[in-house]
């Protein structure tokens, strides 16, 4: 899909152990875990938009996107919220608790490919953290690209994510940092409303953009409608689809989407090339 390479791992069926390192609170349901492996080595490197399956040993495993910074590759690190028994065991974890891990999987996003352009990115609720890779990526090579743009939606303010990383992207000179939420208390003195109604607002230019969009699926639907009339082109949309993900190499069928498999073809895929089948429940 993308022109950054990616490989399966050597033994994909067989989660390696970990433990975890440090684990932070991001909302009421919602977790960050820093992981390391029991052997002391370094976690495999990973590119943006990939990610891991999460094993809890006795109850399944889960498919999570790896949010930590792909510059820094020996601190593997995901965000969980709790959604069921697995993802609920996981955020459980405390410090020293081991933990299976099989990965990386999955297609990036094309951040290689999108050097010299402009950068767009949405992402709604959780979906921030599968981007935030991204952005430690553009930034770590800022020089090579043209503006940056977050648009970030949450339901209410307290369930946005990486709360302090947001202020120090909002504070930067070199990106524009959007903040937004569905329903708010009158404390609140940031933006109200869907978060694809900034889109028309971004300072880029349409023709020469790279769109990356990330969250609930209705809210991509949207949001690509959104692009589309502002004039990105649909072969320069990318999104993350996560649907039903759970050998992560295209064996057991669950996640096939039209000619494609979500966990081996994607999760991040070219929105003119899943077109047809975009938003079709059954698929």
């Amino acid at each position: 899909m993308n022109a950054t390479s990616t490989t399966i791992p050597p033994e994909p069926m067989l989660p390696q152990p970990y433990v975890v390192r440090r684990r932070s609170r991001e909302t009421s349901n919602t977790y960050t875990l820093e992981l390391q492996p029991t052997s002391g080595a370094a976690p495999v490197p990973f590119v943006a938009g990939q990610y891991n399956m999460l094993y809890i040993f006795g109850i399944g495993e889960v498919p999570i996107s790896i949010s930590g910074d792909p510059t820094r590759p020996q601190i593997l690190v995901h965000t969980v919220r709790q959604v069921g028994a697995v993802t609920r065991a996981i955020c459980a974890l405390k410090r020293g608790a081991g933990l299976g891990v099989r990965g990386p999987f999955g297609q990036p996003w094309p951040v290689v490919e999108a050097v010299g352009q402009d950068l767009i990115l949405v992402a709604g609720g959780l979906g921030l953290a599968p981007l935030r890779p991204v952005l430690y990526y553009l930034l770590a090579h800022r020089d090579k690209y043209g503006n940056i743009v977050l648009l970030y939606g949450a339901r209410t303010p307290e369930e946005i994510l990486y709360r302090r990383q947001l202020e120090q992207w909002r504070a930067r000179f070199d990106m524009e940092v959007w903040v937004t939420v569905d329903r708010a208390s009158e404390s609140w003195r940031g933006s109200v409303g869907s978060v694809t109604r900034l889109i028309a607002r971004a300072p880029v230019d349409p023709l020469d953009t790279v769109a990356m969009v990330c969250g609930p699926e209705v809210m991509m639907r949207f949001t690509i409608v959104g692009l589309l009339q502002s004039g990105v082109a649909p072969e320069s949309i990318f999104v993350s689809m996560e649907r039903n993900m759970q050998c992560a190499i295209g064996f057991c069928g669950h996640c096939q989407f039209g000619p494609t498999f979500v966990c081996k073809d994607g999760p991040v895929l070219r929105y003119d090339r899943i077109l047809p089948w975009f938003g079709k429940r059954e698929m």
